[in-house]
C-alpha cells in the first residue's frame, strides 16, 4: 500500500526553498562523496585518489537523481556513505593482500567491485519487493551500534595515514612512532579542518560543519602555498586529490562496464556474494534510519518498500556509471530540509547540482587536499562512533548489550566487516533468545480450586470443585514455544505433572511453536495419561506467522489424534467445564442421563419454604419449555421474571457487533436466571438461550408482589436468599476478574 506524503505548509512546496534546499544539500554531500570515493580507490594505492574522486562524484549525482524519483520520500538526500567505503575498501584490501585465498591486481578487482555493487542494488530492490522494509527495521541496535561503530574505526585507522602522509606500505604504528615520515603540511591541514568543524556550531548553524571544515583546510594549505612552492604542483603532489581520471566518453564506460560482468564467473560470484548482502543490509538500515529521523522533522510518513526500492535503483544507476554506493544520508538530508526542502524534487535537484559541479568545477575539485578530506572523514567516524555504549557498562542489566556492541566492533577490526556481519547476526540470534528466556511464557497460572468456568454451580459441586480442584492446573501461555523456552516451562510444570491429571493449555497469546515444544507437549501428555489424566488446548491460534495453523500443525507432528491424543478445545471456558464434570464424575457426583424434574422443594431460593408456603407459591408460578437454541429472553426486553431451571441447561451470552457474542455464563439444573430485571424491573441485559431442550420454572415480579402482600415473611425470604445468590456470583466474578488484571 503507497503512502501518502503530505506537507506542513504551502511555502514549503515552492521552487525556490526546493533549489535553495538541494543547493545546500549539494555542498554537504559533495565533500563527503568525493573523500569516501578516494577512500575506496586509494585502497589500490594513492595513485588512484583522482579516480575515487570521479567515482564518488559519479555515485551522488546518479543516486541523487534516482532515489527521489523512485522512493518519493519527500526531503531525503541520498548519497554515498560510510558503510559503502568501509565495506568496498575492505573488500579491496583483501583481493589486494591475498586474504581471500589468492592475491588479484586491481585492474581484475575493479569488475569484482562493480559486481558487488550490481547484486547489493539488486539485493535492496528485491528488499522492497518482498516487503522487507519492515523487518529490517527489527535488527537490533547493539548490533547497529557495533557494526557503525567499527565501521567508524576503520574509517579512522585508514585516514591516519593520509592525514599523516605516510608513504604507502609504511605500517600505521611504525609509521606513527616515525615523525620523520610525516608530511607536516597535511597534518596542518587536517588538523585546521577538524578544529573548524568542531568550533563551527558554535560560530553559525547556518553554513554546514563541513563546508566551514573543508574551506579552512584549503585556506591553510594555500597559506602554506608560497613557503613551499611545490604546493602549487598539480601532478605528482600526494597531498592533493590531482587531476579527476575518466576513462573514455561516458558511453564507452557504461558498456565497458557492462561487458565485465559477462567475463565474470562462478568463483567471483562467491568471493562477492557475502559483502555484496551485507552492504545491501547496512545501506537498507542507513536508509531507512535516516527515514524516521526525516519522519519525525516534517510530520510525514515515509513507504519503507518503495523507498528501498528506488535505493536499489538509484545505486544500480550508480552501478552503470562507474560511481560507488550510496544510501539516503542524515547531513545532508537535515541540511535539504532546514533549507526548505521538502519534496523529492530538492533530492532530484541535489543530484544535477553535482553534476554541474562536476562540469564545472573539475579543474577546482583536483586542487582539494587530502588532508582536508581526511580530517572530514575522522569527524564523521567520530560521530560514528557510539560513545554512549559505555554508559550501559554502570547497570549490570547493560552489560551484557555492552558485550554485544564490544564483539561486533572487535570482529570489524581484527577480522573484517563481513565476518562482523555474521558475528551481528549470531548475536542478534543470542539476544532473542535471551529475551524469550528471561521472561517466563507462563503468562498466568491457577488451579482449578482458584477459578472456575462460567457454569453456575450447586453448592454442593461448588464444595466437591473447591475440595479437589486443584487436580488440574490451568496455564495461559505467551511469546515463543521453542527449542530457548520449552526446558523452562517443563521445569516450572513438573510439580503439577507429578501430582495433578489435568493440565489445561491456553495458547491465544503464542506467537510460534517449533519440534521442541511439540515433543515436550507429548511428554506432558504421556506423564498425564498414567493417572488417567489429559492435556487440554484452547485458544489455538490459525493465523500467526506464516499462517501456520497450530492446531494443524499439532495434528500433522502426531499430537492431535483419534482415540488417545491431546484434547482441543474451542474455548477456555469449554475446557474448564469439561475438567470441572471429570472432578465432579470422580468424587462420585453424577449425573444421569435423564434428570428428574426438579420441584419447588429443590430450588434453594425456595427450601426453607413449608409444605403450605409452597403449595400457597406453587399457584404464583407458571411453566415453560424450551427446545433447544430457543431464547428466554433477548437483550433489552423488557420483563420481570425469574427464571428457574427445572431440567437442561442455560447459556447467558452477552451480544457484541457483527452478531458475535461473549460467554457470560452457562446455568444449569437448579440454577437461577434473571434476578436483577426480577429486582429492579429493568431491560435485559443479555440473550438467555437453551443449550439443550430445558424446562423451566417462571415467577414474575407483579405476581410475587401479590404472594408478599399476603405473605410478608415469605417476600422477606426469597428477597434474602436473591441477594445471597447475588452475592455469590459478584464473589466470583471479583476472584475471576483478579486474576484477568495480574501483572
Amino acid at each position: 500500500m503507497e503512502t501518502k506524503h503530505t506537507y506542513p505548509a504551502q511555502e514549503s512546496l515552492s521552487w525556490a526553498n526546493e533549489i535553495w534546499g538541494g543547493l545546500a544539500a549539494m555542498l554537504v554531500a559533495l565533500p563527503s562523496s568525493v573523500a569516501f570515493g578516494i577512500l575506496v580507490y586509494t585502497a589500490f594505492g594513492q595513485e588512484y585518489a583522482g579516480q575515487g574522486a570521479m567515482a564518488g562524484l559519479l555515485g551522488a549525482a546518479a543516486i541523487g537523481i534516482v532515489a527521489p524519483l523512485c522512493g518519493r520520500t519527500g526531503g531525503l538526500i541520498s548519497a554515498p556513505c560510510a558503510p559503502a567505503a568501509a565495506i568496498l575498501t575492505a573488500l579491496i584490501t583483501g583481493l589486494v593482500s591475498g586474504a581471500n585465498g589468492s592475491r588479484i591486481e586491481p585492474a581484475a578487482i575493479m569488475p569484482l567491485m562493480a559486481l558487488t555493487a550490481l547484486l547489493a542494488a539488486l539485493f535492496q530492490t528485491l528488499y522492497g519487493i518482498i516487503g522487507g522494509g519492515r523487518l529490517i527495521k527489527f535488527i537490533p541496535f547493539q548490533v547497529v551500534s557495533g557494526y557503525l561503530s567499527g565501521v567508524g574505526l576503520l574509517i579512522a585507522i585508514g585516514q591516519i595515514p593520509k592525514l599523516l602522509g605516510l608513504p604507502k606500505g609504511i605500517e600505521l604504528f611504525q609509521g606513527i612512532m616515525t615523525p620523520a615520515l610525516w608530511k607536516w603540511q597535511g597534518l596542518v591541514v587536517g588538523i585546521v579542518t577538524m578544529a573548524v568543524m568542531a568550533l563551527s556550531p558554535m560560530i553559525t548553524r547556518r553554513i554546514p560543519a563541513v563546508i566551514l571544515g573543508l574551506s579552512g583546510g584549503i585556506l591553510a594549505y594555500f597559506c602554506m602555498a608560497p613557503f613551499f612552492p611545490w604546493l602549487l604542483e598539480l601532478r605528482g603532489n600526494p597531498l592533493i586529490i590531482g587531476p579527476l581520471q575518466t576513462s573514455g566518453s561516458f558511453l564507452e564506460s557504461v558498456t565497458g562496464r557492462a561487458h565485465s560482468m559477462l567475463e565474470l564467473d562462478s568463483r567471483s560470484l562467491s568471493l562477492v556474494i557475502v559483502p555484496a548482502l551485507t552492504l545491501s543490509i547496512l545501506l537498507s538500515i542507513d536508509t531507512l534510519k535516516t527515514c524516521v529521523g526525516l519522519d519525525a522533522l516534517t510530520r510525514n510518513r515515509h513507504n519503507s518498500n518503495r523507498e528501498l526500492i528506488g535505493q536499489g535503483l538509484g545505486n544500480l544507476a550508480s552501478f552503470l556509471v562507474g560511481g560507488i554506493p550510496g544510501a539516503g544520508t542524515m547531513g545532508p538530508t537535515l541540511v535539504n530540509v532546514s533549507s526548505g526542502g521538502r519534496t523529492p524534487r530538492s533530492g532530484i535537484i541535489e543530484g544535477l547540482f553535482v553534476i554541474l559541479a562536476l562540469v564545472l568545477l573539475s579543474s577546482l575539485i583536483a586542487w582539494v587536499p587530502i588532508g582536508a578530506l581526511a580530517g572530514i572523514l575522522l569527524m564523521i567516524a567520530w560521530r560514528m562512533f557510539d560513545k554512549n555504549m559505555f554508559r550501559l557498562l554502570r547497570y549490570p542489566t547493560g552489560r551484557l548489550d555492552f558485550c554485544v556492541i564490544a564483539g561486533v566492533v572487535l570482529v570489524a577490526l581484527t577480522v573484517d566487516l563481513i565476518a562482523a556481519s555474521g558475528v551481528g547476526v549470531a548475536m542478534a540470534i543470542l539476544l532473542f533468545i535471551r529475551d524469550q528466556v528471561r521472561g517466563s511464557v507462563i503468562r498466568r497460572k491457577r488451579y482449578l480450586n482458584q477459578m472456575s468456568s462460567k457454569t453456575r454451580r450447586l453448592p454442593a459441586e461448588r464444595e466437591i470443585l473447591s475440595r479437589d480442584g486443584n487436580q488440574a492446573v490451568f496455564c495461559e501461555l505467551q511469546g515463543n514455544l521453542f527449542f530457548g523456552t520449552t526446558d523452562q516451562l517443563f521445569s516450572q510444570l513438573e510439580p503439577d505433572l507429578r501430582t495433578c491429571r489435568f493440565l489445561l493449555l491456553d495458547m491465544r497469546h503464542v506467537q510460534s511453536i517449533d519440534y521442541t515444544a511439540v515433543h515436550l507437549f507429548e511428554q506432558m501428555h504421556a506423564q498425564l495419561a498414567e493417572r488417567g489424566g489429559q492435556l487440554l488446548f484452547s485458544g489455538m491460534p490459525s493465523g500467526v506467522l506464516e499462517q501456520r495453523d497450530f492446531e494443524r500443525y499439532l495434528a500433522q507432528m502426531g499430537l492431535v489424534r483419534d482415540g488417545d491424543g491431546v484434547m482441543i478445545t474451542e474455548t477456555q471456558d469449554s475446557a474448564l467445564e469439561w475438567m470441572e464434570e471429570r472432578i465432579l464424575e470422580s468424587a462420585g457426583f453424577v449425573k444421569s442421563d435423564e434428570e428428574r424434574l426438579l420441584d419447588l422443594k429443590d430450588f434453594r431460593l425456595f427450601r426453607e419454604f413449608s409444605r403450605e408456603e409452597l403449595t400457597a407459591l406453587s399457584a404464583y408460578i407458571s411453566q415453560l419449555t424450551l427446545r433447544k437454541g430457543e431464547k428466554a429472553f433477548r437483550s433489552g426486553d423488557q420483563g420481570d421474571e425469574l427464571y428457574l431451571v427445572r431440567r437442561g441447561v442455560l447459556q447467558v451470552l452477552l451480544p457484541l457487533e457483527g452478531g458475535k457474542y461473549h460467554h457470560l455464563a452457562t446455568i444449569c439444573q437448579g440454577g437461577v436466571i434473571g434476578e436483577l430485571a426480577f429486582l429492579d424491573r429493568g431491560v435485559r441485559s443479555a440473550d438467555v438461550v437453551a443449550k439443550v431442550d430445558t424446562d423451566l420454572y417462571l415467577l414474575s415480579r407483579s405476581r410475587f408482589n401479590e404472594l408478599a402482600r399476603a405473605n410478608a415473611a415469605m417476600g422477606v425470604q426469597v428477597f434474602a436468599r436473591l441477594a445471597l445468590s447475588i452475592a455469590e456470583s459478584l464473589r466470583q466474578t471479583d476472584a475471576e476478574l483478579s486474576i484477568l488484571e495480574e501483572r
